[in-house]
C-alpha cells in the first residue's frame, strides 16, 4: 500500500512538473513572440516614416504660401539661413532677411529679387547683442503677413574644439553664443507666434543641431545651447498645433558653411543648398527632422556606435583633445606658410 502511494506521488508529482515545464515554455514562448512582433512593427514603423519624411515629401511638398505672404530668416546671409531664404524664395514668398552685415544683407536681397522674382526686405541686426534688439524688429515686422518664421542665426565661440576653460575672452564670448543661439529663438518666436495664432496657421523652423544629440565634450556651451532649441521647439509643437501652427526642429550634422570651414560636400556633408530643399519639403510631415535622409541615417549610426556614454568617456575626451591638438598644429603651419609667402 505505501509502495502505490509512493508511485501515486512521484506520478502525480512527475505530471505536475511537465505541466509546470510546459506552462513555463509557454510563457517564454508567448513573450519571445510579442518581442520579436514589436521590434517588426517598430522597425517597420520607423522605416515607413523615414520613407514617408524623406522620400515621399519629394513628391508631394507642402504648399508654404498658404501660410502667409512673407518668410522671415535670421543668419540669412550665409549657409543654411541663406539657402533657405533663397529655396523659401524659389517657393514662392516674399523673404525678410535678418542679419549682421548691411552690404551681405543687400547683396542676398539683391540675388533674391533677381533670381526669384520675388521681393525683400532687410533688417540689419546683431543678434549678440541682448534683449535690447527686439523692439526694432518688432516694429519692421509690423503688419506682414508672416508664414514662415526660420530661426537659423547661431554661432560657436572658437574655431576649433577648446576646453571651456579655454574659450577665449570667455565672458563677452559666452554671453555672446547664448544670446545668438538661444535668446533670439525665444525672443523672435514671441515676435510672430501671436499673429500666426491669430490667424490660425504658422511655420515655425528652429536650427537646432547633431551636436544637441547628446552632450559634447569640448563643445560643451555650444552642445548645450543645441539642446535648449531641441526642446523648447518640441513642447512648443505640442501646445500649439491644435491652434494651425507647425514648430519644426532641424538637427543638422555636417553642413558645407562658415561653421565646417566649407569643406566641399560629399555623400556625408551636404551642400547648403541642397540640405535646404530636403529638408523644406519634411515641412508638415515631421516635426522633428535631421533635415535629409544622410543625416538621418548618420544620426542612427551614431546613437549605435558612438552613444552618449562613450562620448564622455576619458577615453574619447583624450581622443578629441588629441585631435583638436593636431588641428590647431595644422592651422598654425598654415598661417606661418602664408607669413613666409607675402
Amino acid at each position: 500500500m505505501l509502495v502505490l502511494s509512493a508511485n501515486l506521488f512521484l506520478a502525480i508529482s512527475s505530471a505536475m512538473n511537465t505541466v509546470s515545464d510546459s506552462l513555463y515554455a509557454m510563457v517564454v514562448e508567448f513573450i519571445g513572440g510579442v518581442t520579436v512582433i514589436y521590434y517588426i512593427l517598430s522597425v517597420s514603423w520607423k522605416c515607413w516614416c523615414g520613407f514617408k519624411v524623406y522620400l515621399l515629401s519629394k513628391l508631394w511638398q507642402a504648399d508654404l504660401k498658404a501660410y502667409g505672404r512673407w518668410a522671415v530668416v535670421t543668419g540669412a546671409t550665409s549657409g543654411i539661413g541663406k539657402a533657405y531664404a533663397n529655396e523659401l524664395a524659389r517657393r514662392g514668398l516674399d523673404i525678410v532677411l535678418v542679419s549682421r552685415s548691411k552690404e551681405k544683407l543687400h547683396t542676398v536681397a539683391k540675388e533674391i529679387e533677381s533670381k526669384h522674382g520675388r521681393q525683400t526686405r532687410i533688417i540689419q541686426t546683431d543678434f549678440t547683442e541682448g534683449n535690447y534688439i527686439y523692439p526694432a524688429i518688432a516694429e519692421a515686422l509690423q503688419c506682414l503677413d508672416i508664414g514662415i518664421l526660420v530661426n537659423n542665426v547661431g554661432m560657436n565661440y572658437h574655431d576649433m574644439l577648446v576646453h571651456f576653460l579655454d574659450i577665449p575672452n570667455p565672458e563677452q564670448r559666452t554671453t555672446q553664443v547664448v544670446n545668438c543661439n538661444i535668446l533670439s529663438v525665444t525672443q523672435m518666436t514671441g515676435l510672430v507666434l501671436p499673429h500666426m495664432v491669430k490667424r490660425g496657421r504658422g511655420i515655425i523652423i528652429n536650427m537646432s543641431s547633431e551636436a544637441g544629440a547628446e552632450p559634447q565634450p569640448m563643445l560643451s556651451l555650444y552642445s548645450a545651447t543645441k539642446i535648449f532649441v531641441t526642446y523648447f521647439s518640441r513642447a512648443l509643437h505640442s501646445e500649439y498645433r491644435s491652434q494651425g501652427i507647425t514648430v519644426q526642429c532641424v538637427t543638422p550634422l555636417m553642413v558645407s558653411t562658415n561653421m565646417t570651414q566649407h569643406l566641399p560636400p560629399n555623400p556625408l556633408m551636404k551642400s547648403a543648398s541642397d540640405f535646404a530643399y530636403e529638408a523644406l519639403n519634411t515641412v508638415g510631415y515631421s516635426s522633428f527632422t535631421s533635415g535629409c535622409v544622410s543625416h538621418a541615417l548618420q544620426h542612427i549610426a551614431l546613437s549605435i556606435f558612438f552613444p552618449g556614454w562613450l562620448r564622455l568617456s576619458s577615453y574619447c575626451v583624450k581622443q578629441i583633445e588629441q585631435y583638436a591638438l593636431s588641428k590647431k598644429k595644422t592651422l598654425m603651419m598654415k598661417e606661418r606658410c602664408l607669413s613666409k609667402e607675402h
